[in-house]
């Protein structure tokens, strides 16, 4: 599997267009022009929706091995900036490898073929003195069909920079207006053969004038976290499995801030799964905070040696990795996307939820935040960790509302998310010790070594509640 970035900006060509002389441009030094004939099939579900999230599959042949090629993009005011992974093989099936990262993408929909595109394409590389490429222009005349007949056709350019082209690139577009090229909508060429329209598959957040605007906007950003982050882990990038399971719990939290909002029957089951998908992810996460506290504890104090820690926590975080995929490509998986999806379209409001945000919003997050003071006059310095923890509870939930609140209340202020931290950082402490103990427990050879490390945490957590407290 060939995974790359290309950023790129599409350009209209009007009859009787001549392109310019590219050798001319500051930067160029010499160009290479190669004519090919491509043909594609675009993949997607019955109702288009790849296509409506900005993504394409195809399968295309003509330039090398034929090879399917899965397309993200994002829009920026110079163009498309698009992700490709790329896998070669025939086209009869699309290959795990590709149709693993759609999964919260299709929730379940099967893809077909839907629709063939036929690209006569001129190529013009342009190189630098020293032989690097700077930027390929693309000339394509383009023929979809659908069912086998004929639908559409149209010709436009593609200017895309590589790594070292961008003003190159910019002074590439420049030339290209000035020959009588057109600005034109940069929706990619396999979402227009589709025909996908315009009507996303995601909802998008509304414009907030309403306590239910917010709503919708809390649950159409949370689906929209959870799709994204879903891809991360599945491509296996830093920090994807935190943030997947944080986007769960910030989505709990506000389903529990703005309770009195819904009138929604489906979200207790809603809050439940989610707790699932969170607790799936946890081991893994766990664990990889655990291996980076030893490293931390290892070096305070007398260094300490723990590899053999280490790789039996190693052990452990493979096999709890293994169980959040497991999680991930289950059918409760797939039901919990479509439970999300239904009730972010149209989620079922009370009375309340109509009326104007500003009158309706600030007791709901005041409500939040009077629960995390009174957690925070529970503590001191013996209180239990459960107390402690209940308390870290607390603060993430009025950071969560602060944060939610947002658009109608402005930017909270830092304080919630400082004692959310801080109170994290306890509360992974207590943990650590507490896991640390286990495998002393369970392995004697590494008893001596484990105790030391837990007995450093337990300092650490003591040292944080005597910060929290003096604050």
């Amino acid at each position: 599997m060939d995974a790359q970035r290309e950023v790129e900006v599409k350009l209209g060509v009007p009859d009787g267009f001549e392109p310019p002389h590219l050798v001319d441009l500051a930067g160029v030094d010499r160009v290479a022009v190669r004519t090919l004939r491509l043909r594609a099939t675009y993949w997607d579900s019955e109702d288009r929706r790849l296509a409506r999230g900005g993504l394409t599959l195809r399968h295309r042949t003509g330039e090398g091995r034929p090879r399917w090629t899965l397309k993200t993009a994002t829009s920026t005011p110079g163009g498309l900036d698009r992700e490709e992974i790329s896998v070669p093989g025939p086209g009869t099936q699309v290959p795990p490898a590709l149709q693993d990262p759609l999964t919260a993408r299709l929730r379940g929909a099967e893809l077909h073929g839907l629709a063939q595109v036929r690209t006569l394409r001129t190529t013009t590389l342009l190189f630098d003195a020293q032989g690097d490429e700077l930027v390929e222009v693309v000339d394509d005349e383009v023929t979809v069909l659908r069912d086998g007949a004929v639908v559409d056709g149209w010709r436009e350019l593609e200017v895309e920079q590589r790594p070292h082209g961008r003003k190159v690139a910019k002074r590439v577009v420049a030339a290209l207006l000035r020959a009588g090229a057109t600005d034109v909508d940069q929706t990619p060429k396999g979402v227009r053969a589709l025909g996908a329209g315009d009507e996303p598959d995601l909802p998008e957040a509304p414009p907030i004038k309403s306590a239910g605007d917010l709503v919708r906007a809390s649950l159409a950003n949370g689906l929209r976290s959870i799709v994204e982050q879903d891809l991360a882990v599945r491509r296996q990038l830093p920090d994807a499995v935190h943030q997947l399971r944080v986007a769960c719990r910030r989505l709990r939290s506000d389903l529990r801030t703005f309770a009195v909002l819904l009138d929604e029957p489906r979200t207790d089951e809603l809050r439940g799964e989610l707790s699932w998908l969170a607790g799936s992810l946890g081991a893994a996460r766990d664990l990889e905070v655990l291996r980076e506290r030893v490293h931390v504890r290892a070096r305070e104090g007398d260094p300490l040696d723990v590899g053999p820690v280490d790789a039996l926590l190693a052990e452990q975080e493979e096999v709890a990795a293994a169980s959040a995929a497991e999680a991930l490509r289950s059918p409760r998986y797939l039901v919990l996307l479509q439970l999300l999806h239904d009730v972010a379209v149209s989620p079922q409001l009370s009375e309340l939820a109509e009326q104007r945000a500003r009158d309706v919003v600030p007791g709901l997050v005041d409500r939040a935040a009077a629960k995390l003071g009174k957690a925070l006059r529970r503590l001191d310095l013996d209180s239990p960790d459960t107390t402690w923890h209940r308390a870290r509870i607390k603060a993430k939930q009025a950071r969560y509302a602060a944060e939610a609140a947002a658009p109608v209340l402005g930017r909270p202020s830092k304080h919630a998310k400082r004692l959310q931290t801080r109170l994290g950082e306890h509360q992974d402490a207590v943990v650590a010790a507490e896991r640390l103990l286990v495998i002393a427990a369970e392995h004697p050879d590494l008893a001596v070594l484990c105790a030391r490390l837990a007995e450093r945490e337990r300092l650490v957590a003591r040292s944080v509640r005597r910060s929290l407290l003096a604050y």
